[in-house]
Parts: structure tokens; C-alpha cells; sequence
């Protein structure tokens, strides 16, 4: 056994670091240094790809989830955008599905130079809100001055509510899209409708496909088709029963069927709200 006092051992030690790092140098001289990471370099973006939009998007007890979410996760990628979501007060509010949002802006602290604003529908919380005349007077001020003024599904309801649709073509969903006439609408064929400025989307997941398209006329199609790849958007459900004509006929008539009374008392609050909104 050979015994080294600590004299010994240092020098050992520094023998040993010393070899270490000649064959370090070795290894280093013969392996060609790594490239750098390449930067994300945004230097040619497109000078239109930066914008600084003031999106609105409106919110109310018994909305459908979807029909917000869908296009403010789509517009929300629109860059140098600012998005509020606007309600009546800035206390939680409960989706029809139970999913709890939180506002951002009031009505009366909203400024009304939104060049965006998006109505999302709903059932028996949409009609509530037909029949709430500050819900109304927000849409309609707002709409008034916005560049584009959309909805999806049933949201359509409360534009034609606040007289924002009177001589336009519009759509909503299927089961509200012939209470468009009592509006001064005219209902019209597709998955969205854009007339002039004004953009209705029919039921729930078409929001993705009108947000998806103004991303187009806001920046460029370049552009949409980023934000539609980094979303993964691309529809192949399983079943073809997303519209009256290609789902199954006694389908249809079950889900049409549950909404007679909603569709009876929409119509008695369409009449009275737009026939309000003349008066304005």
C-alpha cells in the first residue's frame, strides 16, 4: 500500500487536472464548435402584419362559450391588437355551460371606438339580454362607430335588436335565421356573412371561420394561414350532422323541436326591441 502525505497528494491531484485538461483541448480541436441556435428573426415581417386594433368582445349571463372564444383565441393573435371583454359589471359571469369569465371593461367605462366588435349568442341568456335595454344601448352605440360589427349564432339577435342589421344580409343559427326579417335583414346563405361591414356567423364553431377570414383582411392571407396553423385547425368531425340539410331528418326535427318556445318568445322580444331601436 503506498502511503502519500498531502504534499504528495496535491501534486497527484494537479497531475491529474493537468491531463484532463490537455485531453479536453484534444477532444475540442478535433470536434467542430457548435452551431448557434438561429434566431427567430422578424426584421422582414411585412410592415401590414402589425396592426393596433381595439377588439370588443361582449359578454352577458347565458352566453355560449364557444361563440367567444373561438374568435378571440383567432384575433388574439392578430399582433399589436388589444382585446377587452365588456360586460354590464365587471363581476364573474357564467357561461349556459357553466364556465365562469371575468370582464374587463364596463359599458360605461367602454369608450365606443372599438373597430371590432364581436356579440356572441346564447339561448335563454341571449333573449334576457334582447330584453335588457343597457345590454342594447351598448351594442348599438358601439356598433355604431365600430369598423366591423359581428356576431355569431344567435348573437345575431341582439344587432338586429339594436338596429344594427336593418338592410343588411345576415345569417345566425339555423333555428333563429328566419326571425332576421322582424330586423330589417335579409338572411342569406353561407357558414358567415359579411355585407359591407357588418359579419354574422351562423352557430357556435363558425366564429372560427368569420375570425378567421377578417384575420385575412386585417393582415393578409399569409398571415391567417399562420395563426390557422399554429390553432391545428382543420375540421373532420366525425359524424356530417352539423347543418339541418346533412343530418339525419329526425335529428333535426328533436333539436328543432326544443326550441319552439324559445323561438316563439324571441320573436315577441325581436318585434318589441327593433321596434324600439326606430325610435333611437
Amino acid at each position: 500500500m503506498i502511503e502519500l502525505d498531502r504534499r504528495q497528494l496535491g501534486e497527484v491531484i494537479a497531475a491529474f487536472g493537468a491531463l484532463l485538461a490537455s485531453g479536453a483541448e484534444a477532444v475540442a480541436a478535433e470536434v467542430k464548435p457548435a452551431e448557434p441556435i438561429p434566431k427567430h428573426d422578424m426584421s422582414d415581417m411585412p410592415a401590414n402584419w402589425m396592426g393596433k386594433e381595439r377588439i370588443a368582445f361582449l359578454i352577458y349571463p347565458g352566453f355560449t362559450a364557444l361563440d367567444m372564444v373561438g374568435p378571440q383565441y383567432m384575433l388574439a393573435n392578430l399582433m399589436g391588437a388589444k382585446i377587452d371583454i365588456v360586460a354590464k359589471s365587471l363581476d364573474p359571469i357564467r357561461s349556459d355551460t357553466g364556465l365562469v369569465f371575468t370582464p374587463s371593461l364596463r359599458f360605461e367605462d367602454a369608450k365606443l371606438d372599438f373597430d371590432i366588435l364581436c356579440v356572441p349568442g346564447g339561448s335563454q341568456g341571449t333573449l334576457a339580454a334582447m330584453r335588457d335595454d343597457a345590454t342594447i344601448a351598448f351594442i348599438r352605440d358601439a356598433g355604431r362607430k365600430a369598423k366591423f360589427v359581428t356576431s355569431v349564432c344567435t348573437g345575431s339577435m341582439l344587432l338586429g335588436a339594436a338596429g344594427l342589421l336593418d338592410g343588411y344580409r345576415a345569417t345566425s343559427h339555423w333555428v333563429t335565421k328566419p326571425l332576421l326579417p322582424i330586423f330589417g335583414a335579409t338572411p342569406a346563405k353561407g357558414r358567415f356573412v359579411q355585407d359591407r361591414n357588418r359579419i354574422t356567423a351562423e352557430g357556435v364553431t363558425a366564429g372560427l371561420d368569420f375570425a378567421l377570414s377578417l384575420v385575412a383582411q386585417l393582415r393578409d392571407e399569409k398571415y391567417a394561414q399562420g395563426v390557422q396553423l399554429l390553432a391545428q385547425y382543420a375540421p373532420d368531425p366525425p359524424f356530417h350532422a352539423g347543418e339541418p340539410d346533412t343530418a339525419p331528418k329526425d335529428v333535426t326535427r328533436m333539436i328543432d323541436g326544443m326550441f319552439v318556445g324559445l323561438r316563439k318568445d324571441m320573436r315577441l322580444a325581436a318585434a318589441a326591441a327593433y321596434a324600439k331601436s326606430k325610435t333611437l
